[in-house]
């Protein structure tokens, strides 16, 4: 079971997930000392998202995912006696050393192998898990059949409320598959599919071969893998940036516009809702890719995040290299794409 994603799969290929935003109940203290309810989003959401959807996305096909979906972890790891400290002190264990001996989820690791120790810091693995033991989580829209065909009827679980499953948002019933996507949500899944068609690969050369070699992988495999996902969507698809490593991601000027008002988005603190642009016959899509810190250890800087090993083989594979020098939660570049409506 992979519980988190693989470090360089965000730093190279990812773009923040788009589930409806969802808040939590903060308490907060005034200046008089009283206690005041405020809504917040739960920093949990954004670290899952940006941290896990890679390899757990709840939009990437069936037969596309490289780990369980994140709805069928908490399944797994919440009963209805489990308590949120338990569960909370198993995901942080799980974190440190990923073993089959911990994982509750013996198909999982038969299905997708043991997923590898990830450098995450404790507190962002209390945040993940803090929110899902709260929160209702995404499910795919095929996840409902699949696991009555594996375990049949589903168990009831605790969440926010104390509500089971098949209640509230992401954990019941889906819309309609009979609808037609919005153009929104079909830029979405382009990338989101293109997005873990790249990780599944990348995810297989980092097992057997470690970062270096997936470095080589990336610099030989990456937009051919781009490009044949553009032929199977019928679209134009692009991950572009104003500090590329290699030359042709470079942003033209009106992706650098797009490209600087997520970063101003970013910076405020505000969630990056895609761009869409209708041309007439045809849509341009934008969304951003966000480093977290286990971009920076490709994206990093010199010395510090990045270490000289890797800096060595980067500056052998990509001459022209800008994209170092990130901090985390930085906008380092977005997908650009366009298809016919």
């Amino acid at each position: 079971m992979k519980l988190l994603a693989t470090l360089f799969l965000i730093s190279l290929f990812t773009a923040c997930n788009t589930n409806p935003r969802s808040e939590y109940l903060a308490i907060a203290e005034n200046a008089d000392n009283t206690e005041t309810e405020i809504n917040q989003e739960h920093p949990g959401k954004k670290l899952m998202e940006n941290n896990c959807y890679v390899c757990h996305n709840p939009k990437t096909a069936e037969d596309a995912m490289i780990a369980p979906p994140m709805v069928a972890v908490k399944m797994h790891y919440i009963s209805e006696e489990t308590s949120k400290e338990e569960f909370i002190e198993a995901m942080v264990a799980w974190a440190k050393n990923p073993s089959e001996e911990k994982s509750k989820m013996p198909g999982a690791i038969k299905k997708f192998g043991l997923m590898p120790y990830q450098f995450y810091p404790e507190e962002t693995i209390k945040q993940i898990a803090d929110y899902m033991f709260d929160n209702d989580i995404e499910e795919p829209e095929w996840f409902d059949a699949h696991y009555k065909q594996m375990h049949g009827d589903r168990p009831q679980m605790k969440g926010r409320m104390g509500r089971g499953m098949g209640n509230g948002k992401g954990m019941g019933k889906n819309r309609d598959t009979n609808a037609q996507p919005s153009v929104k949500e079909r830029g979405m899944q382009m990338a989101q599919s293109t997005k873990a068609e790249l990780g599944k690969n990348l995810m297989g050369q980092i097992q057997k071969n470690g970062v270096i070699a997936a470095l080589d992988f990336c610099n030989v495999q990456a937009l051919p893998i781009t490009d044949s996902m553009a032929t199977v969507h019928k679209a134009h698809i692009k991950r572009v940036t104003d500090k590329p490593r290699n030359p042709q991601n470079k942003a033209n000027a009106a992706e650098l516009q797009y490209l600087e008002n997520f970063k101003k988005q970013v910076v405020a603190g505000d969630e990056a809702n895609p761009i869409v642009v209708d041309l007439g016959k045809e849509t341009e899509f934008y969304y951003p890719i966000v480093t977290n810190s286990m971009c920076l250890k490709c994206h990093g800087t010199p010395g510090k995040e990045l270490e000289t090993l890797t800096l060595s083989k980067i500056q052998e594979l990509y001459p022209m290299d800008k994209a170092t020098g990130y901090g985390e939660n930085e906008v380092r570049g977005i997908w650009s794409i366009r298809f016919e409506n």
